[in-house]
């Protein structure tokens, strides 16, 4: 069901400092940082050759990366993220084996403007995982 890696998301305290590290100090590409208020976060992608790594900035006191970042004052990974070719099928699937999907069970748009679900962290042995339809 699911495919490659997309990309591996870290929250970060300090959204121009981490890019400047990644930048500056690891020689690495980065994109325009985007705000994403249906999300409730601000982004910026480090483009790999083989992958992608998305910093999360919270957008707005209301950001789930504000409460990530309280427990984690030093940022760090937030989510994975496999791509999958139909989102709704892996949906119905996952549903059918007991799995849960954050928030409403549909899609919503993420930051590559394609539809994205979380699945439950309990159901993946403790990890947050986004899927993301290419």
């Amino acid at each position: 069901m699911i495919g490659k890696l997309n990309h591996i998301a870290i929250a970060v305290p300090d959204l121009d400092k981490a890019i400047a590290l990644y930048r500056d100090v690891l020689g690495a590409i980065v994109s325009e940082v985007v705000d994403l208020p249906g999300h409730g976060v601000t982004v910026a992608f480090i483009n790999l050759p083989n992958t992608k790594i998305e910093l999360l900035y919270p957008l707005g006191d209301s950001s789930p990366i504000t409460s990530y970042l309280n427990k984690n004052n030093a940022g760090g990974m937030h989510h994975i993220c496999y791509e999958v070719d139909d989102i709704l099928s892996a949906r119905d699937n996952l549903l059918n084996k007991g799995m849960r999907i954050l928030g409403s069970n549909e899609p919503s748009i993420g930051a590559h403007g394609k539809p994205v679900l979380f699945l439950h962290p309990k159901d993946f042995c403790g990890t947050l995982i986004e899927l993301e339809q290419v």
